[in-house]
């Protein structure tokens, strides 16, 4: 007897079964398991753009026996072999850029197209000899040496930076030390900051702010900022090195970003992420690897996607 003939029992279970698997709405995924679900996705393809050259470097100034003035900043390598480190000194505790972590949800489905855009990032302390991975939420104190790493899901293009004691923010990546400034990074590569040095903390208390800003085309606000030329032109990524006299770059180092443009940016595109932190008593993921990790991601798949995270590091 069919259905159509008879209302059974049978049948409308089955009905009711096939009506709830057609309104069942997609699985919700956490950041890490969106973060990771790109590795069998393709995503959308970067906008090109060709590598970013800086200024060459001028030969190192000899230097004498008077003694180092420390101060805030990545100091000069000594002629030993102790590890050269940024000091971290006191920072205003009443900045107007609140972190865009406190309102982000916690799952969301996969995107129906393309793949999940995300950053992972880790704060390393140095213990003994070696750097291990600390939860975000480590307070440190004086003489403690940290360094932090930075993984993203696909290729895009990475943006950090710092709040100094003056309540601007500097650039820390790009970085002359690493692809000669060029910030277009790969996917699944991990980038430890800062590339050649520690940061360590001083006597002095407060907290220390990192903006990261991760996007699969450039960031326009950041690009003209980073990579600009006197008269804050944008850089001509396309015109030849040659033909840039050396003294019209402008130094990533000696460039401010004022407070107004990170909040901005972390205005536009808080609302999209989805946020997950990691420690060591979350349970392990497929490769039972545990982690101290914070994962950032935009669920949306559109290729025009964008990441941000705050890093804050609290110092007593």
């Amino acid at each position: 007897m069919s259905c159509t003939s008879r209302f059974t029992p049978l049948c409308v279970a089955g009905w009711i079964l096939a009506v709830a698997a057609q309104e069942a709405p997609p699985p919700q995924l956490t950041a890490r398991e969106l973060f990771y679900s790109a590795a069998s996705e393709p995503a959308p393809a970067p906008a090109a753009k060709a590598p970013l050259k800086t200024a060459a470097k001028a030969p190192p100034k000899k230097t004498t026996s008077a003694p180092a003035r420390i101060v805030t900043g990545v100091q000069p390598m000594p002629p030993v072999t102790t590890p050269p480190h940024i000091v971290l000194g006191r920072l205003p505790l009443d900045g107007s850029v609140i972190p865009a972590v406190a309102t982000a949800p916690s799952t969301a489905p996969a995107p129906s197209t393309g793949a999940a855009l995300g950053l992972k990032y880790t704060i390393l302390k140095r213990s003994g000899s070696d750097m291990v991975e600390v939860p975000p939420d480590t307070v440190f104190h004086a003489g403690d040496r940290i360094q932090f790493s930075v993984q993203t899901n696909g290729p895009g293009y990475l943006y950090i930076v710092s709040q100094g004691s003056s309540g601007t923010w500097k650039p820390m990546f790009p970085s002359t030390e690493i692809e000669d400034g060029n910030n277009r990074v790969d996917g699944w590569h991990t980038y430890t900051m800062p590339p050649k040095s520690r940061m360590v903390f001083d006597e002095q208390t407060g907290v220390e702010k990192i903006f990261i800003v991760f996007s699969r085309e450039p960031e326009t606000d950041l690009e003209n900022m980073i990579y600009s030329l006197q008269g804050n032109q944008p850089h001509p990524a396309a015109q030849p090195q040659e033909a840039l006299k050396p003294k019209q770059m402008v130094q990533i180092g000696g460039l401010n970003i004022d407070d107004s443009t990170v909040g901005r940016l972390r205005t536009t595109y808080a609302r999209d992420l989805i946020i997950e932190r990691v420690d060591d008593k979350t349970p392990a993921d497929k490769s039972d690897k545990q982690e101290n990790a914070v994962y950032v991601v935009n669920p949306s798949g559109s290729s025009d996607s964008r990441v941000i995270a705050d890093l804050t590091l609290v110092h007593q």
